[in-house]
Parts: structure tokens; sequence; C-alpha cells
């Protein structure tokens, strides 16, 4: 018997029941990782209150992205000992030192990405790509505006979609201190949430918005709508804002606009070879200095509970991972 050391949640009590304990090393067959970075996302809190659609077994350890080094891999895998790598829990068992994911949830990290950075890349990074590749339909020349824009998905919006033509990227956030993340991220514009939809109305001269990303929903997604251009595009990728929006249909044929879901879990599950297929385009941006690489808060292992909770208080900004090793 190995142990290592991981966080788990024995208690649906929030994420201060998140606590450092000593567990059994993983076995079975796929690739082994020794975990030096592990990401914290919005999913990660809601199971801290057996809130997320996908409830993990009590105890369990939180985490569905981490970074680090290749152990072992089975014979015919892409990736061998010694590569860096991150990789894809997609639910839960990342914030531990050892990890064992099968082979088409593990990627080749380019030399310039740090095991920080890596660890905070894929779930939003996958997610954006399905949002504005594959769901969203984003063409060249077209402006967004992106809600929640300092957080993960937010930036990682403003990182990627000028690389996939977008010309124009207004930024949404809740308070002052949150527009220099924004900027930073690439937005061209920021504005605040409480009078975002009549700040986009005179930035584009009253056309609106091509395309909306919004991973917050709540009491702003009319106004997202009525935001929109002619022929416009909402994507609906999360609730952090708590509150599951309704659509009034009529809304959408009169302005010739859609909403489209953006379930990259689920697209993923249903699309064999899809993860790779995405990482096949966004890791030659990253190695080649096209898109910019993420600059993570990181807190230590022991402390992850607290970055748990800087997403569920939403006083995150950017990314947020944990150090392992």
């Amino acid at each position: 018997m190995v142990w290592m050391r991981a966080i788990q949640v024995a208690r649906l009590e929030g994420p201060h029941a998140a606590e450092l304990v000593d567990i059994d090393e993983p076995t079975g067959d796929g690739v082994v990782i020794d975990v030096h970075a592990a990401g914290v996302a919005f999913p990660d809190a809601l199971q801290t209150r057996g809130q997320y659609q996908h409830a993990p077994e009590l105890p369990y350890t939180p985490g569905a992205e981490v970074a680090g080094v290749v152990r072992s891999a089975p014979a015919g895998a892409h990736v061998s000992t010694g590569d860096r790598v991150a990789g894809l829990t997609m639910l839960s068992g990342g914030m531990a030192e050892v990890v064992v994911l099968p082979p088409d949830r593990v990627f080749r990290l380019p030399g310039s990405v740090s095991f920080g950075a890596g660890a905070g890349l894929l779930f939003n990074d996958l997610t954006v790509h399905c949002a504005l590749r594959t769901r969203g339909r984003l063409a060249p020349g077209e402006t967004l505006l992106v809600h929640g824009a300092a957080g993960g998905i937010g930036t990682s919006t403003l990182r990627l979609a000028a690389a996939w033509g977008a010309s124009r990227m207004i930024a949404v956030v809740s308070t002052e201190d949150k527009v220099a993340v924004a900027r930073a991220a690439g937005a061209t514009d920021v504005v605040l949430a409480e009078r975002f939809k009549d700040d986009v109305k005179e930035l584009t001269g009253g056309r609106g918005v091509d395309v909306v990303v919004d991973p917050v929903g709540g009491d702003r997604f009319t106004d997202s709508l009525r935001s929109l251009a002619p022929g416009g595009r909402l994507l609906v990728i999360g609730f952090t804002g708590g509150d599951i929006p309704t659509v009034k249909v009529n809304r959408l044929l009169l302005n010739n606009v859609d909403t489209v879901g953006v379930g990259w879990g689920a697209w993923a599950a249903t699309h064999p070879g899809y993860l790779q297929e995405q990482w096949a385009e966004i890791e030659p941006l990253l190695a080649a200095g096209l898109v910019t690489v993420p600059q993570p808060v990181v807190y230590p292992l022991e402390r992850a509970g607290e970055a748990i909770a800087s997403l569920e208080d939403r006083s995150a900004r950017g990314k947020v991972v944990v150090r392992v090793r």
C-alpha cells in the first residue's frame, strides 16, 4: 500500500469542508501522472454542497483538471514516461498527488506552459473552444460580449477569441477592481454589469454584438438577448449567478437571434476523439505564443478549501489552481 496526499470532502457543508488527508494511491490501467498542480472550477464549489448534477460518492477528492509528469503509460499511448502533460478527470480526483487517466484525456504541454498554467487551461479553454468553434459559429470580424469577464471562462474567452477571428471583445465585469483583469486578458472594451446593455448599444452604434458568451445567467439574460445584433447568438455556458433564466422565444423570432446551449462535457462524451481534436487546435496557438498563457492565482494544497470558496463567493480573479508539489 502506497500513500499520497489528497484533498477530501466528507461532508456536504461547502468548500471549507475540504481537508488534506493521506489516502491510497489510485491503481488501474491508464496513464499514471505525478500531479504538480490541479485546477479549480465552479462545479467544485457546487459539489461541496451537493448542488451539482453529478454527485460523487462521499468522501471524494475534488478537482477535474491536472498538470504534471507521466510516471507510466500503456503501450501505444501518445505520451510516455517523463512527458509534461495536462489531463482531465472530468469530474473529481484531481487534487491529489497521483491520478490515473485514460490516454484520450491526457495532453502534452508545450515547454513554455508551466504546470500551474497547464492545470488552469483545459476546463476553460476546451469549453471556450466548444462554445466559439463548435456551437457558436464565430466568424472572422465578429464582435463578442463576454459576461463574467474576470473569471476563468471569461478570461479564457478573451485570450482565445481574437485568434479565432473576433475583431472586438467587450468584457462585462461586476466591479471596478476587475477591469484590469479583463483588459490584461485581451478585452478591447470593459463595461460594468449594472448598465451593460446601454453601454453595449453605445459602443456598437446601436447595432449590438454578434455573440454573447454567458457563464453567469441570472437577471442579465434578457438584456443579453436585447444586446444581440440580427443573427446573433447567445451562448449559454453556465449559471454562476445562481438563477437559471427562462427564454421568451418571441425575442428570438423578432430579431432572428439564437440561444445556444454549450454543454462541453456532454458533447465530448458523445463525440469520440473530440477532446484531442480540440487540443490539436489550441496547443499550436500556445506553443507559438499566438495566445497568451493564463497566469492563475495559486493556492497551496492545504488551502484548497479557500481556493474553491473563491469561486463560490466570486472573489476569484481569473483561473484558480492549487499547487500539489
